[in-house]
This record gives structure tokens, sequence and C-alpha cells, in this order.
């Protein structure tokens, strides 16, 4: 099968800037040299508890995965799955990827699910020359004057997600809506995506604290202010808190929620049931998405995993792993040549399950954006289905910013 993946361009590096190995293994020196022979390294900074743990667990089930399909291999080459919990905490992730890059000698690395988590770790991992393949986070700030050539955000950027949710908001003509997003980069972000796009008059901004489970203080708020509708970025645990609240409070016969994949998708489905029925959300992703590729990820994933349907988190993660094989396949298993390396990253030459996307000039997609809606199927189950395209081939607003170059 030809790939669906193809970049926009490949940049020129003209800036420094086993499942079978669930160890955490640690301790700090510097850049890593990859010995020919010895098992391909992969650092995977898991978060399966912490603020995010649940979409962390969604992750780890997608890297699972992919590495069983590859038969631990990359490449055809062994390779060593270096992987830990990081709790979602930046001072405990950049400590440990200091360890993962000084003693481990990782030659790839992935895994955080939060923006802050992500720059706390990409300074270690740049002067390293160790190529990070973000399986979910789009920090602004990798995106545009900051871009480096060693981070490849090959989920999204993450204001392109709620610029769909905002088109959605404004081609629905909203008069007045409240924002509500944690109060960390991907959340500014979020809310920063989602004004790009929305047309109408933003009532109120609330930003909560990250992990937060009681919103009775920001029900009373949005009670008060009587907006038309409610757009919420507040993944994991915070968001199905949030639904189920919003809905038990009675909000929801007055007031829309409309939000994105991150709040609403089947991790957060199945917590949630039925008050999440007539939601509408915006993501790049969809379990429906009809593609071969896709559809045989989605097979997979239910059958191992008890029948139930993959969330955006475990697609990102399953993608990033199928990335990284590609690239090493590419280069012949040489990855000490971190320049032959990065260019087969950017190239991503494989099948994703998201269908057709392209890197930008900062190694962030240009993808098409979906609208979807909350509920029942032919089995009587409460999920997501996809309905139209919101945004095609579409890139993210810091590319033109960032200093690297195309090379064809």
């Amino acid at each position: 099968m030809a790939p669906l993946f193809r970049s926009l361009c490949v940049a020129t590096l003209r800036r420094t800037a086993h499942l079978t190995a669930w160890a955490t293994l640690a301790a700090f020196a510097s850049a890593p040299a990859h010995a020919q022979g010895s098992p391909i390294k992969v650092g995977v900074a898991l978060d399966v508890s912490g603020p995010f743990a649940g979409p962390g667990a969604e992750a780890r089930d997608g890297f699972a995965l992919a590495i069983k399909q590859l038969g631990s291999k990359l490449g055809g080459q062994p390779a060593e799955f270096v992987q830990t919990d990081m709790a979602g905490s930046p001072d405990q992730a950049k400590q440990l990827v200091d360890r993962f890059v000084q003693r481990e000698k990782i030659d790839l690395f992935t895994g955080p699910i939060a923006s802050n988590v992500a720059l706390a770790v990409a300074p270690t991992l740049f002067a390293a020359k160790v190529p990070y393949l973000s399986n979910n986070a789009g920090p602004s700030q990798l995106a545009g004057a900051q871009c480096n050539p060693y981070f490849f955000g090959t989920a999204y950027q993450n204001d392109q997600f709620h610029e769909a949710a905002g088109q959605f908001a404004a081609d629905q003509k909203f008069g007045r809506m409240v924002l509500i997003a944690p109060n960390y980069p991907a959340g500014k972000d979020s809310l920063t995506g989602f004004k790009r796009k929305f047309k109408g008059q933003v009532a109120d901004e609330i930003f909560t604290k990250v992990g937060q489970i009681d919103y009775a203080t920001e029900l009373a708020q949005l009670r008060a202010a009587k907006p038309d509708a409610v757009y919420f970025f507040l993944p994991g645990a915070m968001g199905i808190n949030f639904i189920k609240q919003f809905v038990g409070a009675g909000l929801s016969k007055d007031i829309t929620l409309v939000t994105s994949g991150f709040s609403s998708d089947e991790d957060v489905i199945g917590a949630v049931g039925e008050p999440m029925l007539g939601l509408f959300n915006t993501t790049h992703w969809a379990h429906d998405l009809d593609n071969a590729a896709n559809k045989a990820f989605v097979a997979a994933f239910r059958k191992e995993y008890g029948g139930r349907y993959p969330s955006l988190y475990a697609a990102q993660a399953y993608d990033v792993i199928m990335a990284m094989d590609a690239a090493v396949k590419a280069t012949g298993g040489k990855v000490s040549d971190k320049e032959a390396l990065t260019k087969a990253i950017a190239k991503a030459q494989f099948s994703s399950v998201r269908g057709s996307f392209r890197y930008a000039n900062n190694h962030f997609p240009v993808q098409n954006f979906y609208l979807r809606s909350i509920g029942k199927n032919a089995e009587g189950r409460v999920t997501n289905k996809t309905i139209r395209t919101v945004l095609e081939n579409y890139g993210d607003a810091y590319a033109a910013q960032c200093k690297l170059k195309c090379s064809g």
C-alpha cells in the first residue's frame, strides 16, 4: 500500500538547539550513541497516574498494540521500549528524561500527554539530538520561532483542535459563549485557538486548576452568565466530572455544550454515558473514519482490549510507533545518523489511521478536522459519529514564524 503520510517539506538541520522492558531505568550524562547491532532504544514517558492518568492509560494501550504488531522491532531491527510513569509532573519528567538520555542512551522519545511536561523535557532531548515524536502535546511554543529540527508534533498543534471547534461555533452562529480550560499551556492554547475562529461574543474565560474535579463555582458562574453555549477543554477526569456536574445541575436544558475530542472521546463516554448524548465535538481522528489503516487499527484494538473502541489518545500513540518504524526502515536501521533519521521522520512514509496528512516546515501536521456528535449506534452503544469535515488540509497558525527550511 502506498504511504498515506507525505511531508510538505523536509527541514534542513541548521539549528542545534518491547514492551519487554517496562522498566524505569535511569541517571544523567551526554548525547546518546547507538551502537551498531544493539537494540534501538525508545524512551516512552507514560502518564498512568496523576492528572492525565485517563488519557495516559489510553496512550499506553495504543503504544502496546503497535509494539506487539511490530514484534518489538522498528524497521525490522530489535528495539527496546524503556517505559516509565512520569505522572504528568514536569519536574519528575525532566529528571527521568535526563536519565533516559544519560544512562539508557535512547535513540528516540515519545510519551508525555501534557504540554507543560513536553516543554520541560524538550531542552534535554534537543541538546542530545534525540528526535522527539509527540503523541499528544503540541505546544505553540515549539511551533513558531522556537521550533526545533528534533521535535515532531505528530498528533497536532494545540490551537488547531480548538480552531476547528471555533469554526463550528461560528457556523452555528452562537451569540455569547463562555470558555473554560485548565490553567496550563495547552489550556491557554485551546482558548487562543477557539477565539481565532469564533465570531461571536466571548462573555467570559474561566481557567481552572489542572486536575480539578469540583466545578460548583464554575457552574454558578455559568448560571449567572446565561450564555448560548459553553466551550470547554477539560481532558480526562476533569472533563468527566465537569459534564456530570453540568448535566446534574440542569444547565444542559438551556446551554449548549461544545468541546473537542479530548473531552468527549471514548474514554470519557465510557465513564459518563448517556448524559453525553447530543454533545458536539471536533477532532482530527475518529474510530469511524473510512480508510484501510484505521479500520484495521480499530478492529485490532477492539480485539485486544475487550471490544472497547480506541480513543484519539490511543490512535495517536499507535501512529507514533508506526512513524518510528517507517523512519528506522528508511535509514536501514542507522539511527545514529541523526540528520538522516530526522529527514526520514519528516517524510512520514507510513499509513496513518487518520488518512492523509503532511508535515509543514515546523514539523506539525497539515490535516483534516471533523465534526462529531455523540449518539447511540446500531448496537445501542453510546459513541461518537462523524458528521462532516470542518477544516480540510489545515495547518497551524505558527508555521510562518518557524525558520526551519524546506528542501523538497
